[in-house]
């Protein structure tokens, strides 16, 4: 008989599989929003419901040659973690006390709407640096896991 994966890795294997419907021509990155080992919600990066998916000729970040990690108001997408929100709020679902699984580390706008949202703990897999997430997230008393 073989172990049964954690859940960590069950929920954050759920992330990756949410990023593959990315739309972002960049980076592809997924969330689940958890709660008692229930899947409460779901989001991955790309532009809200109606608008025209983003190529190399109208990328923004592309054309303006902005680095990853800065000036994340140019872009024409939502994160993730902010999809993810968004859909609990369309459905009426709390997620207050709940875990996020990220694929990418939330940056620092992620992490005022996650801090706000009442999400408890961060966990994700590829990290960056953003300082002003890792203030924020210390100081709110955030827990953070750092999956491999």
């Amino acid at each position: 008989m073989t172990a049964r994966p954690s859940w960590d890795s069950y929920f954050m294997k759920i992330a990756e599989d949410v990023a593959t419907r990315s739309t972002c021509i960049r980076r592809q990155v997924g969330a689940v929003i958890v709660k008692d080992k229930r899947l409460l919600t779901t989001g991955y990066n790309g532009v809200p419901t109606g608008i025209s998916h983003c190529d190399e000729s109208t990328c923004l970040r592309t054309i303006f040659n902005v680095p990853s990690g800065e000036r994340h108001e140019l872009c024409r997408g939502l994160h993730a973690e902010q999809n993810a929100i968004i859909q609990a709020a369309y459905y009426g679902v709390s997620v207050k006390g709940a875990r996020i699984y990220v694929t990418h580390k939330p940056c620092s706008i992620c992490t005022k709407m996650l801090i706000n949202s009442g999400i408890t703990c961060f966990i994700y897999k590829n990290p960056y640096e953003d300082k002003l997430a890792d203030e924020m997230v210390k100081e709110a008393g955030i827990r953070i896991e750092v999956m491999e």
